[in-house]
């Protein structure tokens, strides 16, 4: 066969052979990266036996052969379920026997073919048929003709980029006409995925296939002028760097010449001389000379440099090792503390404890305060008082609404624009590494994809751990033991287990009255008067209007928006001075009215009298202590209860105990055995946007209940709270203090609270025992003799079986006719 293989390239075939001139089948030359087109003509090197022998058998008879694009090209020996199903009928036009047994052939693509593979003993043969396109061909229209003139505009723009546009290949693209030609000469030439080129091979319909391939070129347009917009930018940037650096040399030897001292050595000496006055740990400085030995090998402009500055400017700010002397002459620090605020002995008795214990042992490691009340009782000013007191520096963020754990310990230096957490942040701007460190609104940090800051935390407040505290962007330990932290929250139960085990708590409950008019009188009026402009003497107020001011205009247990209704008196008189009026000005309770607006809040004690089903109970929030009224009334029905004003579940659950503790003592509130089968139960809380639950409402709910059914009124002046379990206990509650700061607010007389808080009676102010009646009740039968206005009617609890007393008389299930639920005698 050399002869054969030797001979001259054989002339092109113009146009594909009738199938039905062809043998039934033909050798099938698999390839594997590259699809042939009909009319492409290209060069082919074969070298797998089965790929050699198949060529050699159609050289020896027509040179025909059939091709087929392997699915997988690392596939060596591939079968016929791996080839794909259409291929290309080709006419081999030269081949060429190398020296290492392989051959060099040069196709033309002919015709596409539906192929029928097989394996043979030596190489793959194929059945064929003329592949048919899936719709007839369509007629010329001028929107057809608008695409094969885009086509062959996109196919010149793409070959100019390339610098492969030619007279003639302009020439070609111009000659051609057919749209199927067309496509198949653009698709050959494109860098086409194997994919791509195989589905432009399997459009039989010539303008899909045109179409097709105008979607490739646009892509291959696209792409192509963005690499040559790479490159040259690319060229552009190399050049003038190239062009700085010789120009940042000569200026370098410029400056030599005329004697200049060299920045470079300038700058490298400024932070030597820092690092040794900063006198950082060992581990810091070693890190801190090797970043000044990378920078010192780079160009002072470049970003990498530029980074390396910042990282080193951080370093060197940080207060490594300087700190502020404490302040331990305790009777000047209770001074301070009670020149700044009024009452909080609790806070002022622990900071005194930490200044004492600092005195005896100076390497004691700062506390971790964590400082939890109502709005506006001055938690965060507080924080400002004890670093006064104390003598050292004071920082403060605000923790509300934070997401990102970066916040905390900030970005690595990989990040562009990076920088420290705002603990060290914090700790620079102080410049010392002892300060007061406050966190504010600590229980409303958010969690996210960013990760939980509460979490960060928790190394930051642990005693144990902070002294080697690493912050993302310096990754070097800093010594956090030494600051002082403080929290502030309202609630503490948003907190993490985790964090709050690491906080001490200290409560800072709201005011009462009195306390309120001489916080006003000694910080909040003064402060105003000073703000607004105005003299000591100008303004005239009486503690008496002050009290009216709290007791009708401003009911909250902080002091905000007392102090802005002062404000709001002060601006008045501001006005009353301006105008040229005749001073000092004078405010009685008469004039509040005209200077504050009629009153927000009317007594309590003027919206209640002696009712029936009417109970006031007692509720806390997170602002604080707040008076809450249970409505009960009763209906004809089947014995359902119903509950409205937003309550939670534990409040329906404490409900349904109040119920079955009534059903239990039928025989002493006197009421028929059946009588819960004849009557509808609704039970309401008014203010019923604002969301209730929690168990301490149990006892109000009985007594609202009990009322009802029995028909004797609950008295205004009793305000109760307490849990209540099926067996008529009276479980203890939380919130006493903020609950009875409430009571005093209403004007409440007699305060019914469970036995079993006793031990928290001490933290209720001298002033509420003064002026409300305290009742300890371990049962609720003791909580109705003293809520009700009258005995109630049934034996004695006891003396006989309650809910099985057997009832000598019917129950009337009229509530007109009688009390709702009672017995009609």
């Amino acid at each position: 066969m050399s002869n054969k293989f030797d001979r001259p390239p054989e002339t092109f075939v113009e146009e594909p052979p009738d199938p039905k001139d062809l043998p039934e089948e033909l050798p099938l030359l698999t390839v594997r990266d590259v699809v042939i087109f009909p009319n492409m003509v290209a060069p082919l090197f074969v070298g797998r036996d089965m790929s050699v022998a198949a060529v050699e058998e159609a050289v020896a008879k027509d040179n025909y052969i059939l091709l087929a694009t392997q699915k997988d090209p690392e596939l060596e020996l591939p079968g016929p379920e791996d080839l794909f199903g259409v291929g290309t009928l080709a006419s081999i036009l030269k081949a060429l026997k190398l020296a290492d047994g392989r051959l060099k052939v040069l196709v033309q693509g002919l015709q596409r073919m539906t192929l029928f593979p097989k394996i043979t003993e030596k190489y793959l043969k194929a059945g064929f048929e003329a592949f048919e396109p899936t719709e007839p061909g369509q007629e010329f229209s001028p929107e057809k003709e608008a695409l094969i003139r885009s086509v062959k505009e996109q196919a010149e723009k793409i070959l100019s980029l390339r610098g492969l546009l030619t007279p003639d290949v302009i020439g070609l693209l111009d000659s051609l006409e057919e749209p199927g030609r067309l496509a198949d000469l653009v698709a050959s030439n494109l860098r086409l995925k194997l994919d791509e080129a195989q589905q432009v091979l399997e459009t039989g319909d010539e303008f899909k296939r045109l179409n097709l391939v105008h979607d490739l070129l646009n892509r291959e347009v696209e792409v192509s002028s963005v690499m040559a917009r790479i490159q040259t930018q690319a060229k552009e940037e190399m050049g003038r760097g190239q062009r700085e650096y010789y120009l940042r040399e000569q200026l370098k030897a410029i400056h030599r010449e005329l004697g200049e001292d060299d920045e470079r050595a300038e700058e490298m000496a400024y932070y030597k001389e820092a690092l040794e006055k900063a006198r950082p740990g060992k581990e810091v400085l070693e890190e801190a000379h090797k970043q000044l030995r990378r920078m010192d090998q780079m160009n002072p402009d470049s970003a990498e440099a530029s980074l390396i500055r910042t990282y080193l400017d951080w370093i060197v700010e940080l207060p490594w090792s300087k700190s502020t002397r404490d302040r331990l002459d305790l009777k000047q620090a209770k001074v301070i503390l009670d020149e700044d605020h009024y009452n909080l002995e609790k806070v002022k008795e622990r900071i005194l404890e930490f200044l004492a214990v600092r005195k005896l042992n100076r390497r004691m490691k700062g506390p971790i305060l964590c400082l939890v009340g109502p709005p506006g009782v001055g938690k965060t000013s507080l924080g400002r008082s004890i670093a006064r007191a104390m003598g050292r520096k004071f920082v403060r963020i605000s923790l509300g609404g934070v997401h990102d754990e970066a916040e905390i310990r900030g970005h690595r230096r990989t990040y562009v624009g990076a920088m420290p957490g705002r603990i060290l942040a914090g700790l620079k701007t102080a410049g010392t590494n002892n300060p007061v460190f406050m966190m504010d609104e600590i229980d409303k940090i958010g969690a996210d994809f960013r990760g939980d800051p509460s979490a960060a935390l928790l190394e930051v407040l642990d005693p144990e751990q902070n002294d080697s505290f690493s912050d993302h962007y310096l990754n070097l330990p800093f010594d956090l033991s030494k600051v002082m932290f403080i929290t502030t929250c309202n609630i503490v139960d948003t907190i993490p287990s985790a964090l709050f085990d690491r906080l001490e708590i200290i409560e800072l409950p709201g005011y009462t009255e009195n306390e309120k008019v001489k916080i006003a009188r000694r910080f909040l009026l003064p402060r105003q008067i000073k703000e607004n402009g105005l003299k000591s003497g100008d303004l005239k107020i009486r503690d008496k209007t002050i009290l009216e001011i709290i007791d009708l205009h401003t009911r909250e247990s902080g002091l905000r928006q007392l102090e802005r209704a002062l404000s709001q008196v002060c601006r008045k008189t501001a006005r009353h001075k301006a105008e040229g009026r005749k001073m000092p000005f004078s405010v009685i309770p008469a004039k509040l009215d005209k200077l504050l607006g009629p009153p927000q809040f009317l007594p309590e004690m003027e919206l209640v009298r002696d009712e029936v089903g009417v109970v006031t109970g007692l509720a806390w929030t997170s602002a604080g202590g707040e008076v809450l009224f249970v409505e009960v009334s009763l209906l004809k029905g089947k014995g359902s209860m119903m509950m409205t004003g937003q309550l939670g579940e534990v409040m329906k659950e404490s409900a349904e105990a109040a119920l079955s503790y009534i059903r239990a003592r039928s025989a002493w509130l006197d009421l028929a055995d059946d009588w819960y089968e004849n009557l509808d139960i609704h039970i309401h809380l008014p203010a019923a946007a604002i969301p209730k639950d929690g168990p301490s409402a149990g006892v109000s709910l009985t007594t609202a209940m009990v009322s009802a059914l029995t028909g004797i009124p609950v008295r205004c002046d009793v305000a109760m709270t307490g849990e209540i379990s099926l067996r008529g206990q009276v479980l203890p509650v939380g919130g006493l203090k903020e609950k009875s700061l409430a009571a005093l607010r209403a004007g409440i007389k007699k305060l019914i609270l469970p036995a079993k808080n006793r031990r928290d009676l001490v933290e209720i102010p001298r002033e509420v025992k003064k002026k409300i009646q305290i009742v300890e009740v371990e049962s609720m039968d003791r909580v109705l003799t003293e809520a009700l206005t009258a005995p109630l009617p049934g034996p004695a609890p006891g003396s006989e079986p309650g809910h099985l007393l057997a009832r000598r008389e019917t129950a009337s299930t009229d509530p007109v006719a009688c009390r709702p639920g009672r017995r009609n005698s």
